[in-house]
């Protein structure tokens, strides 16, 4: 059903400022906190006495105690304390799971916890920079995680679905600027498009304070099963590309279920860092285009339920990428299946070439 043996974001970091964090991830309860030592914690949303969830309950310290019986279990999901007795049942455990704040982001292994390596969080150094500036946000969404892996890796849509914001008009289609696939690693699949001299859309317009014409180019970037972001580079046709806006446009998605999607995202700039205004005018402007993301999707996920079937039902040119990045995805299930210690070291996510000529 689900990749394990991988790195998932469980939360943002600023999150931990409440007492604790209750996720569905890969249709499994967890609660998590971050201890007093600044450690964080996940655990099985779950008091094994009665089958309470203990985000019910409330934290006392470093311990979560739950809300029917009031018993406590520490970080390391150990009972301390059953009222009314002494002795502390053997069973009365929490399954604990390796959780590590990395680059702003909790990261979560779902998986066998002996292979929860931390060399194998893929590297978003960006996010925390001081070289770059974060607009971040959530969306949940109902529908399968594959649909928004596909959305973002055919970015084409952008014409028809977003044409008020980071659309192209529809007699200069994104589709007409046909993407370079490749494959590499057989984890990561990138699509990458050129589109000189166009009419710069509204966002850029905004962004760049230039209405004239564009050179823009972005690349779609896939790491199996479900982390992806958008390079997104602008510059104005009477300067050299070395002078381009860049962003880093992170789509960081976790499956809650086999048909809803925790969508973290961030779109992290190397331009204009010190305009606080700019970062919220950002960060309102791509919550609005994911908004639009959303309704398109979760209408896909209930036709998909209501007439059984599955997508695309007729493939076409800008479904190149999406179906690459099915395929190393089914790959990457049948080899975790036949291999339950099977993991793998993710390359490098964004190339020199994303940026060059």
């Amino acid at each position: 059903m689900f990749v394990k043996n991988v790195w998932y974001i469980a939360a943002f970091d600023n999150e931990f400022e409440q007492p604790f964090v209750a996720r569905r991830l890969l249709d499994v309860p967890v609660i998590m906190f971050r201890t007093s030592d600044g450690v964080l914690a996940a655990l099985d949303d779950l008091c094994p006495h009665r089958l309470m969830p203990l985000s019910s309950g409330k934290r006392i310290d470093d311990e979560l105690q739950c809300g029917y019986h009031g018993m406590r279990f520490s970080a390391e999901g150990h009972c301390t304390c059953v009222p009314g007795q002494t002795n502390i049942p053997s069973a009365a455990t929490v399954k604990t799971y390796p959780i590590i704040s990395r680059h702003g982001f909790a990261w979560i292994w779902m998986g066998d916890p002996t292979l929860a390596d931390a060399d194998l969080i893929p590297d978003m150094h960006w996010h925390d920079s001081p070289d770059w500036a974060p607009s971040s946000g959530y969306h949940h969404i109902n529908a399968n995680f594959t649909l928004l892996n596909d959305n973002l890796l055919d970015l084409s849509h952008e014409t028809y679905v977003h044409h008020r914001t980071i659309g192209n008009g529809e007699e200069l289609s994104i589709a007409h600027y046909p993407p370079e696939v490749t494959t590499e690693a057989n984890c990561i699949v990138r699509a990458h498009r050129e589109m000189p001299r166009i009419v710069p859309p509204p966002f850029f317009s905004m962004t760049l304070r230039h209405e004239g014409l564009i050179n823009r180019w972005q690349v779609a970037i896939n790491l199996v099963p479900s982390l992806n972001i958008t390079v997104v580079g602008v510059h104005p046709v009477e300067q050299d590309r070395a002078s381009a806006y860049i962003g880093h446009v992170l789509h960081l998605l976790t499956p809650e279920s086999e048909t809803s999607t925790h969508y973290f995202w961030s779109f992290i700039r190397n331009y204009r860092l010190d305009e606080s205004d700019l970062t919220e005018i950002i960060r309102k402007g791509i919550a609005s285009t994911f908004d639009e993301d959303k309704i398109i999707l979760e209408r896909q996920q209930k036709q998909m339920e209501v007439l059984g079937r599955q997508v695309p039902g007729v493939a076409i040119r800008v479904d190149e990428a999406p179906i690459r990045a099915r395929r190393l995805l089914e790959q990457r299930l049948k080899d975790e299946q036949e291999n339950p210690s099977y993991v793998v070291a993710p390359p490098a996510l964004i190339p020199e070439y994303s940026y060059a000529q």
